[in-house]
């Protein structure tokens, strides 16, 4: 059975990208790398052909993983999403309610998350936590430094 994933427009274009980029660069550069090999002799002693044949059998499998994601992904359309909860995609607002501090994250499907640029993973404990409540909730999510209390203060697309 093949597993759908949801993505944004975004990630979606960065694995097609990224697919694009192994096939025609990558691919033809390792198979440069093979015929370069082959040409210093006996294949049997032949390190660096060895090397690259490895080389080409995990690009392959790369390439095949990703066609599978990319065949299988599918994008989530934003204008069908309520805006009055925290849903996949919602940008939130929440006040940690311990230490009085306010942060923002943006809801992403497992693959696109990314911390640093305040893009928080579907299924961490946070988001987890926040998904299905509307702003003035207050939830307390378990975290791996302990329980914290948090208040929903905005919700935005």
């Amino acid at each position: 059975m093949r597993k759908v994933n949801y993505y944004t427009e975004e990630g979606l274009q960065k694995l097609k990208n990224e697919l694009e980029h192994l096939v025609k660069v990558e691919r033809p550069d390792i198979s440069k790398q093979i015929a370069e090999a082959r040409d210093k002799g006996d294949l049997s002693e032949n390190a660096e052909y060895a090397a690259a044949k490895e080389a080409q059998g995990l690009l392959e499998m790369k390439i095949a993983k990703l066609q599978e994601v990319v065949q299988n992904a599918r994008i989530i359309d934003e204008s069908k999403l309520d805006t009055s909860k925290v849903l996949l995609l919602s940008t939130v607002k929440i006040k940690n309610l311990k230490n009085n501090k306010t942060m923002q994250y943006t809801i992403v499907p497992e693959q696109e998350s990314d911390i640093k640029s305040g893009k928080l993973s579907v299924k961490s404990p946070i988001a987890t936590g926040l998904l299905g409540k509307k702003v003035g909730d207050s939830v307390d999510i378990q975290v791996p430094a302990g329980v914290i209390p948090f208040e929903i203060i905005e919700i935005t697309r």
